[in-house]
């Protein structure tokens, strides 16, 4: 412990330290500019308030829906509050809306007990209360047709086997441990070659199935929830769904049925009740309503110009829409309320920006990171082409938030190694944050991708995973009490610091080199 002459010497040391710091690898890390960040976002941060907004007032956020254009305009108003520029949409085709008016699901016979369930987006409803008998009906194979052909109108149809639920041994939310930083550092192995029509064979095969259901007349289809890896997952009712196999939004397309993911454990009771040969009757009341006036999406935009290099762009950016159980609160308002939040900041410390910062918000980024890939298209370059747009090259790197609610712990670097000295400098003052890893490799399935796509310097943080991946990623879980207040101010911080120095370097970052044309695949209908 210091003594006090001791304590005081060393204060006055620290005050005397230049502010601008230089450090062994060359890159400057503007010190005062931190301090000034730090300050208004872990004391007057305003992170939070955005997320209930978000959430609790405007979400869920699905694409095109009542509730994502209500969402933009309010976050439309308080971007100009703060003082942003240019604030405004842009569009993109995408298809009909979609709402979840409501959802009524009761066992009535041989028990009567409420179900724990949601619809799938873009399925239809149910046109008012309907009651009718619960069966099994698995179909995997062209022979299993003639098995129920004629035995399913009216019926609700379980459409998938039960399986054992394990128990949850370990702990739902974690954090990354120092040995998973670690490996996050090293060299991935080299991508797997594979692939084939197995895909496509599927899915011809599970339109094939949807339409012998839609012949049939099924009163609704109904699955439980699972994960992406297909394994079950009970979680004291928790509920994850998206959209359905093979569903259009575009409006001239036959409507499937009525299709329903229910809690595992309601679909395991009912299940069980019939493999003992006892009728298990249903009613369900699903009020679902579509929105074909407007069949346009937008990406939100807004900007804090910069100054004698105002031409070049910085860009930070987040989902904006999500699916439509629980209210999107990690997947993914999280990332945009920490993008807004750090847009405040930036704006309200008044640190000077050479660059001009850009702030883009994306929705149908659940349906294929559609927002963000039209953006680019029409801003920087079309990765079929890859003939460049004037602002291509003025461009100076993107920064993205999408994998929940936990700390950011570093960034992947996506396999551009020249930026590596510049992250480990720009990090170094959030080390005591738990910021240390810089990851050669990418994570997938996020907004930066598209950037990457044109050869544009784009980039996700590592975050801690809490409990993204086992309970609130496209979850009826995924609501405000799941988001961790602390994690999410230091988050905005951080990224605000990214933003700056990027915005003020002498050089924009390090590019890899293009890449080369991408044929788009073979075009399907809008889904």
């Amino acid at each position: 412990m210091f003594k006090r002459p001791a304590l005081a010497a060393a204060m006055t040391a620290l005050l005397v330290m230049p502010l601008t710091a230089e450090w062994p690898m060359g890159e400057k890390v503007d010190l005062d500019a931190i301090y000034r960040i730090k300050e208004e976002g872990l004391q007057r941060s305003q992170v939070m308030d955005i997320e209930s907004y978000l959430t609790d007032i405007y979400g869920p956020r699905l694409t095109n829906s009542p509730e994502i254009r209500e969402a933009s305009t309010w976050t439309q108003s308080r971007m100009k509050e703060w003082g942003l520029l240019n604030v405004h949409t842009e569009p993109f085709a995408f298809g009909r809306g979609w709402h979840n008016e409501r959802m009524v699901a009761t066992a009535m016979t041989p028990r009567a007990y409420p179900l724990i369930a949601y619809p799938k987006a873009w399925t239809p409803g149910t046109n008012g209360p309907i009651i009718g008998e619960a069966v099994m009906a698995v179909i995997n194979n062209e022979g299993d047709f003639e098995k129920f052909r004629g035995k399913l109108r009216g019926k609700f149809v379980l459409t998938v086997p039960m399986t054992e639920v394990p128990a949850h041994f370990d702990a739902p939310g974690r954090r990354l441990t120092d040995q998973q930083l670690l490996d996050l550092m090293k060299q991935p192995p080299g991508g797997r070659g594979g692939g084939g029509n197995a895909g496509s064979t599927q899915q011809t095969f599970a339109r094939k199935r949807t339409q012998f259901f839609i012949d049939e007349g099924v009163a609704a289809l109904l699955d439980y929830s699972r994960r992406g890896n297909g394994a079950p997952n009970g979680d004291g009712g928790t509920v994850f769904v998206q959209g359905a196999p093979n569903v259009s939004r575009d409006p001239k397309e036959p409507l499937q049925p009525a299709q329903v993911t229910l809690a595992v454990e309601h679909y395991g009771r009912i299940a069980r009740t019939l493999d003992k040969h006892i009728p298990v009757t249903l009613q369900f009341d699903i009020d679902n309503r579509f929105f074909d006036t407007d069949q346009n999406a937008f990406n939100i935009v807004g900007e804090i110009p910069g100054t004698d290099r105002a031409d070049e762009i910085v860009m930070l950016g987040a989902h904006f829409d999500s699916w439509h159980t629980g209210t999107g609160a990690t997947d993914n308002a999280a990332g945009s309320a920490v993008m807004l939040e750090a847009m405040r900041i930036l704006k309200t410390t008044g640190v000077r920006m050479r660059r001009t910062v850009r702030l883009a918000l994306w929705t149908g980024e659940e349906q294929g990171l559609l927002g963000s890939k039209e953006y680019v298209k029409a801003h920087f370059a079309d990765p079929a082409t890859m003939q460049l747009e004037p602002e291509h090259a003025r461009f100076a790197g993107y920064f993205n938030v999408d994998n929940g609610t936990g700390q950011i712990r570093g960034v992947y670097l996506q396999g551009n190694e020249a930026v590596a000295p510049i992250f480990q400098a720009w990090m170094e003052p959030f080390r005591n944050m738990g910021m240390t890893t810089v990851a050669i490799r990418n994570t997938g399935g996020t907004d930066h991708t598209s950037f990457d796509a044109v050869g544009l310097p784009g980039f996700e943080f590592i975050q801690d995973e809490i409990e993204y991946n086992t309970r609130t990623h496209h979850s009826n879980m995924d609501v405000y009490e799941r988001v961790q207040r602390e994690d999410m101010m230091r988050n905005a911080v951080i990224v605000a610091s990214f933003v700056y120095h990027a915005a003020n370097r002498d050089e924009k970052l390090p590019r890899k080199p293009l890449p080369k044309p991408q044929p788009p695949p073979r075009a399907a209908p809008i889904r």
